[in-house]
């Protein structure tokens, strides 16, 4: 079949992996990997003329038709190329052992190239366009069905620990906060290094560690295209996450994600309250320890504002941390913007 001479990047991604060597080579890769998939799994590109190929943080996502037999009605679906970092290496085993049981469905993997077919779902219909009220049961039924646990299957073997995980940022956070200058005071710090020792040490006994999606905010929980006739009756919405970036441990972990996105829906009275309270709920959603919740969001978002902190231009994005970091903790922290004035995760910081 022919192909395009040229694929068009998205912007963003070419201003993301231009600074480095090693972006640049993966970019300049792309056109081959894709004639490869596109070959590969006889896939024809399904873009409209002038249009750009969706991208995230670290992947182009570019819609193809999967090209049936002669009279065949050719299927819909992604190729999704990552450049290959850390995240993204065990997001295939993940996808494989889900099998499309609340997560999008694995259709083929290139994993020399880090290529996968996916399933489409309907990008224009996130769980950020559903009233909160609304996503968070839909959320806590897909922490429920992700929450695999772990078995004999040779996939199992390529997922970090969050227990782990733990245990280096009690390592390296401490040393990233003096490195750059003490950002925020002590004793936030120390509040989350309670929370490594602590629910770190119970992560490693624990036995009712699952399979995480440590990434699941309203944004990678998308649509599924409504099917006619389906079981779930007229008007049925399926919905189904994306981008896993998967652990091991405890399924808490996974509440983050939601504190940190949505930010100006809470109450505009007392915001800090609203955000406890919504971790209470989002964990009663998907029947969660709401305190092991809170702990692990706050650990978590400490070492989100010490990560901004050591990149360019992200002041919003740490001062945003330290908000949901400090309320989770007790604590917020004088002088930071209005919880409604803290930029979303994803806008330019000021």
């Amino acid at each position: 079949m022919s192909t395009p001479a040229e694929f068009p990047i998205p912007p963003g991604l070419s201003r993301r992996y231009s600074a480095t060597a090693s972006g640049r080579d993966w970019l300049a890769s792309l056109p081959r990997l894709i004639r490869r998939c596109l070959d590969q799994w006889d896939l024809a590109l399904d873009l409209a003329p002038g249009c750009l190929p969706w991208h995230g943080h670290g992947a182009m996502v570019l819609p193809v038709l999967q090209l049936a037999a002669e009279g065949g009605t050719p299927v819909s679906s992604v190729l999704k190329i990552a450049y290959p970092h850390d995240e993204a290496l065990a997001e295939r085993q993940a996808l494989t052992l889900w099998a499309g049981d609340g997560a999008v469905r694995l259709l083929g993997a290139d994993a020399d190239g880090g290529a996968l077919l996916l399933e489409r779902l309907d990008a224009g219909r996130s769980l950020r366009e559903v009233p909160v009220d609304t996503a968070v049961p839909i959320w806590g039924d897909l922490v429920r069905r992700l929450g695999l646990l772990p078995d004999g299957r040779p996939e199992w073997q390529e997922f970090g620990q969050i227990a782990a995980r733990a245990e280096q940022w009690s390592d390296e956070l401490p040393d990233t906060w003096e490195r750059l200058g003490r950002p925020f005071p002590r004793w936030l710090l120390e509040a989350a290094l309670e929370v490594c020792q602590t629910r770190g040490t119970v992560g490693r006994r624990a036995g009712k560690d699952v399979l995480v999606h440590t990434d699941l905010h309203f944004r990678n929980v998308l649509a599924r295209p409504e099917q006619a006739g389906s079981a779930a009756g007229p008007g049925a919405v399926s919905y189904a996450a994306i981008n896993p970036q998967p652990l091991v441990g405890e399924a808490e972990f996974a509440v983050a994600p939601l504190l940190w996105h949505r930010i100006p829906e809470l109450p505009r009275a007392d915001p800090e309250r609203g955000l406890l309270k919504r971790c209470r709920v989002i964990s009663a959603a998907a029947g969660l320890d709401p305190e092991a919740a809170r702990q692990w969001s706050l650990a978590r978002e400490v070492d989100n504002a010490l990560a901004y902190a050591s990149a360019p231009r992200r002041e919003g994005d740490v001062l945003r941390s330290l908000w949901v970091a400090s309320t989770l903790a007790g604590r917020t922290l004088p002088g930071l913007p209005a919880a409604h004035d803290l930029p979303v995760p994803g806008t330019a910081a000021f």
